[in-house]
């Protein structure tokens, strides 16, 4: 899975995009976000502050975990 068939994907699924950030980067507040900086990352940021960030050395790895914590985080709210 790539990034746009991320993109594709969450829309087909309905989840809303005050939920999430795709390849926007910065300090967005409540958002789970995935950036591709030297390697791709996966963080929530809150307040200024990037928590919870890992590491991914490929598109489609970050990709697809993103999707499932989007998923688990969507249906907490």
């Amino acid at each position: 899975m790539n990034v746009k068939e991320l993109e594709n994907e969450l829309e087909r699924l309905g989840i809303s995009k005050n939920l999430y950030s795709i390849m926007q980067g910065g300090f967005l507040n409540e958002k789970l976000c995935l950036v591709h900086e030297d390697e791709w990352k996966i963080y929530y940021s809150e307040r200024g502050k990037r928590t919870g960030e890992k590491e991914y050395s490929s598109e489609a790895e970050a990709c697809e975990t993103f999707l499932r914590k989007v998923k688990r985080y969507a249906d907490r709210k």
